[in-house]
């Protein structure tokens, strides 16, 4: 039941919830399902990341703890967030993460559509 109940959680309150006590903690970390669920989601922005990752043997935790931030950053991009920055002082203080040349392809492509 508890899984069923995490499940329903986002990354960052699964993860908060893994904090809070030694129970909880347990049941988050040996469950796969629950960190499948969310390395899906990730999946979406990031199918080439976290295909190769799961292709190399890494467990769907590992998946997701090395993807997640580049999902945000990647999804934000997307949307046009970064559309009109207008010199890297704008970007001082946000969490940036290595992207591959095809992801900037995406972008690139994304900001001459808009």
């Amino acid at each position: 039941m508890s899984v069923k109940i995490f499940g329903e959680l986002d990354t960052e309150s699964l993860c908060s919830a893994s904090q809070t006590c030694k129970l909880w903690h347990h049941i988050i970390e040996e469950s796969e399902q629950l960190w499948k669920r969310q390395c899906l989601l990730v999946r979406a922005a990031c199918q080439r990341e976290v295909d190769g990752d799961r292709r190399n043997g890494l467990s769907w935790k590992v998946t997701l703890v090395r993807n997640y931030a580049r999902s945000c950053l990647k999804n934000d991009w997307l949307r046009g967030r970064y559309s009109y920055v207008s010199s890297a002082e704008e970007l001082s203080g946000r969490k940036m993460t290595p992207l591959d040349a095809e992801t900037w392809g995406e972008i690139l492509q994304a900001e001459l559509d808009r």
